[in-house]
């Protein structure tokens, strides 16, 4: 495998935020999207075996794993490294563009699974074979921009009946871009059952800063 980081910190999105966590970000992605804020898992990092993945994992401490990139999906290990994290009793959850099908994963992997808006510049890549398989227990996650960014998630909600298959439907403003207030006050016009997202871990560390 073709790892960026191993890092251990505080959950920063999805329903699992604010809680201690093992990121492992593999190197790799497909798209790029244009406020992407890991692009610096584009290319490098570091040839490791599935089993020295596990022992950094270890030596990390907790109980919650994320795989997660750039793609974690493009390197074919990561199916098994789920399964083995899965083995030792770690809650592992997976976060991923919604291009990659995520059906080979277990059943009980976590899937965060992404929705790209069309300020992203990589709308319509989402797979849709991922809505017969993912479970209430999986999660979608938007980034918006803006307003037609938004618009466009939540016409994708309804169009779908995102509702009916997830319990939770993550909406998340651009760091720095999109006020959260303005989001916040466009669900409740439209009272949408959506939960906000804030990326906390960049409100509590420097938004640039690797690692945490």
């Amino acid at each position: 495998m073709v790892i960026t980081e191993i890092f251990k910190s505080i959950q920063g999105e999805s329903s699992f935020a604010g809680l201690p966590c093992v990121f492992v970000r593999l190197t790799g992605c497909n798209l790029r999207c244009h406020w992407c804020d890991t692009a610096y898992a584009f290319h490098g990092g570091q040839k490791m075996t599935p089993e020295h993945v596990l022992d950094r994992v270890r030596s990390l401490g907790g109980n919650v794993v994320e795989l997660t990139g750039g793609e974690p999906l493009l390197q074919k290990e990561t199916i098994g490294l789920a399964d083995n994290l899965l083995a030792e009793g770690y809650r592992v959850l997976i976060e991923t563009s919604g291009e990659r099908y995520v059906g080979d994963l277990a059943r009980e992997v976590v899937k965060i699974v992404d929705v790209k808006c069309p300020g992203s510049g990589e709308s319509g890549r989402f797979n849709l074979a991922n809505l017969d398989v993912l479970e209430r227990k999986d999660q979608i996650k938007v980034v918006i921009l803006d307003e037609k960014d938004y618009l466009y998630a939540r016409d994708f909600m309804e169009t779908h009946a995102i509702a009916g298959r997830v319990d939770e439907i993550l909406f998340s403003p651009v760091f720095g871009k999109l006020p959260p207030r303005q989001l916040a006050e466009w669900i409740l016009r439209d009272n949408l059952e959506v939960r906000v997202g804030l990326q906390i871990h960049k409100f509590i560390w420097d938004p640039e800063t690797r690692g945490v």
